[in-house]
């Protein structure tokens, strides 16, 4: 329920020590007999950061589209607070064709645009001796300069700035604009507004890194409430205060970042199936109970039965807790071994026009390696990976193949996909030799079950277009994958499937890549288009190791006395590391060790449980029974309570 808060809202007459910007109660939507969702009841802070998560078709923009009254809920209610103002980023909003981006920016304060022609207006009229003019354009001035008149031109082109568009694009025509560069234009509309509540939907969609960091700035330092669903889980990490998990139509709120929500949600369904099997074993053991009174058929034996049963109606009998989603099942797998070499590139350089992308390009790539390539968008990575793939041709330089390779290709556009033919047809042609029964597992995987097989192409979401892909490229055993944005359109569940599917295979990845959390996991090479003095940096590492390399040479002009300070407190730190590391295996070597002791103290719970079945007229038996299960069953909530508090601790 709402937290019991007297809201200002809405009647103006009563005030909060913490003022709720935005909230809603028993939230509802409903289409025919299929509920969407239900019950979602949640309350925001003003200066609070709500993530929304869940799988694709969970409800999620349903739910941004209810708060923003964008969608009439089939129940419930939202309330918001007096006088604010909210706005919202749809997937795909639109701007208008035919203007500039700094003309389209501009639109967003027609009212100022309009004040400024009045002002001129008036400022003739003074001219030319007129005196009421004079008093008006003071007053009209005020007002002017209050609401930041003299400021909103200067700020609309740093915000176009900050969001990428350089000064050339600032001049063309917004319709001659790709996809991705009219999303962060419609971004850049909302932010500008800076409304009381922002709210976002995949605002990170067609970012670049650099564009990335910015926005998670920006939210961080906001001072007004954000609601935002994003797939972008190293986002969520930076800028969430909260989560709101959606699920099988219902919603649950965490406090904390992503990763926070993750340990509290694994660890909540854990309690929850533990809570269920230990009632549920109570259940059987009490039934257990009143069946052998009943046998026994005596007056007390009977009242103990009718005593028992009476309780075990009583009992608010727990529901079993809600698997998850079913997720995509995904495996790569190379097939034969290629050699060691794999790939070196030479000097390549590639040119549209005057556009230079890249020269004098070089780098190796070896079996195994995870080779992950970053940068500006437009800066050239998904021209390499066509000049990779042969699709295209450098200006100059060479790129040589190792020896027994096999090549599979992932567009992020999905553009080998035809969108005539029905997804059945379209795996199917991939390898016209597999059955219907095999074909239709291979879909299965992917999560395309009954009448979605004959989904045409044309129809399928990005999401789905993603999963049709990957199901083509699975059935392909290459020992070489290249891959363009291979997490777009991806719901965090399927990122993680195929983040795994990445760490398991056993042959060699390049991939061009924008989502952090996945580079951070896997990359043992990155190749920065963005790096020293412009330039592309081929880096031999880690991820991180390569974010702390440059770190180093932001910094290698601080004087001796910084460094050695600094690695004094790098000692320190390394120090206090360890013993943190001491203490957690600790923790996780008694966790396993509780986990032992509890899984062998059920067992012989149900040993007992079927020796009082066996040797039901053995009093003396029974006595001693009841007395091992009453000790097992002590010991045993004093392991959950321990456990609980280690998994606590842990998370």
């Amino acid at each position: 329920m709402i937290p019991s808060i007297q809201y200002d809202q809405w009647t103006n007459k009563e005030t909060v020590k913490e003022m709720i910007a935005i909230s809603c109660e028993n939230l509802g939507f409903s289409v025919g007999d299929r509920d969407i969702l239900s019950g979602v009841t949640f309350a925001l802070n003003d200066g609070e950061c709500l993530g929304i998560v869940g799988v694709n078709g969970a409800g999620k923009s349903t739910l941004l589209k209810m708060l923003c009254g964008k969608l009439a809920p089939t129940s419930g209610t939202v309330f918001l607070k007096k006088d604010s103002s909210i706005e919202m980023l749809a997937q795909n909003d639109a701007v208008t064709d035919g203007k500039t981006p700094y003309e389209e920016l501009l639109s967003c304060r027609q009212d100022l645009i309009d004040e400024e022609k009045r002002l001129e207006e008036l400022s003739l009229r003074m001219d030319a001796g007129d005196s009421e003019a004079e008093r008006l354009y003071h007053s009209a001035h005020d007002r002017f300069l209050e609401r930041g008149g003299y400021e909103f031109r200067g700020r609309c082109s740093g915000i176009l700035k900050s969001l990428g568009f350089r000064e050339e694009y600032t001049v063309q025509d917004v319709g001659k604009f790709s996809g991705g560069q009219k999303t962060r234009l419609a971004l850049a509309k909302i932010l500008y507004l800076s409304p009381d509540v922002l709210v976002l939907d995949e605002p990170t969609n067609h970012l670049d890194t650099a564009t990335l960091s910015w926005l998670e700035d920006f939210i961080r330092n906001y001072r007004k409430t954000v609601i935002v669903v994003s797939h972008d889980r190293y986002f969520l990490d930076r800028v969430t205060t909260k989560i709101l998990d959606i699920e099988h139509g219902h919603a649950r709120l965490y406090n904390g970042n992503y990763s926070t929500f993750v340990g509290k949600k694994k660890k909540d369904r854990e309690i929850a199936e533990r809570h269920y099997n230990n009632q549920q074993r109570e259940i059987a053991r009490i039934e257990a109970y009143i069946e052998q009174q009943r046998r026994w058929n005596r007056e007390r034996n009977i009242i103990a039965a009718e005593s028992r049963q009476k309780a075990l109606d009583r009992m608010e009998k727990l529901e079993r807790p809600k698997a998850g989603p079913d997720a995509v099942r995904l495996s790569f797998k190379a097939g034969f071994e290629s050699g060691e070499d794999v790939m070196k590139v030479r000097s390549v350089a590639k040119s549209f026009g005057e556009n230079h992308l890249f020269s004098d390009l070089s780098f190796e790539v070896q079996k195994g390696d995870r080779l992950f390539i970053i940068g500006h968008n437009g800066c050239g990575k998904s021209t390499l990976m066509k000049i990779l793939m042969k699709r295209m041709y450098p200006d100059y330089g060479s790129v040589d193949y190792g020896y027994n390779l096999t090549v599979g290709y992932y567009d992020q556009e999905n553009q080998n996909l035809s969108d005539m033919n029905t997804v059945l047809d379209e795996l199917w042609n991939t390898d016209p030799s597999m059955n219907n029964t095999k074909v239709h597992s291979a879909l299965a995987l992917f999560n395309f079950t009954g009448d979605e097989v004959q989904k045409k192409v044309s129809v399928l979401s990005g999401g789905e277009r993603a999963r049709l892909t990957f199901s083509k490229l699975v059935l392909k055993e290459n020992n070489l994958l290249l891959l363009d944005e291979p997490t777009n359109h991806l719901d965090i569940s399927t990122k993680e499937v195929l983040e795994e599917a990445l760490t398991d295979y056993d042959g060699t990845v390049i991939a061009v890549s924008h989502d952090r959390y996945l580079i951070d996991k896997l990359a043992t090479c990155i190749l920065d288009f963005d790096g020293e003095d412009g330039k592309p940096f081929f880096f031999k590492g880690s991820y991180e190791e390569y974010r702390h390399y440059r770190s180093i040479k932001k910094s290698s002009e601080q004087t001796v006395e910084g460094s050695v300070e600094k690695v004094s407190r790098s000692k320190e730190q390394y120090l206090e590391n360890k013993k943190n590391q001491a203490e957690l295996r600790k923790m996780k070597n008694r966790l396993e060790k509780a986990k032992k002791e509890t899984a062998q103290k059920e067992q012989r719970l149900d040993e007992i449980a079927l020796e009082e079945e066996q040797n039901a007229t053995d009093y003396q038996l029974l006595s001693k029974l009841t007395e091992e299960k009453e000790l097992l069953e002590e010991e045993l909530m004093a392991l959950y309570e321990e456990m609980e508090e280690i998994e606590e601790k842990l998370s």
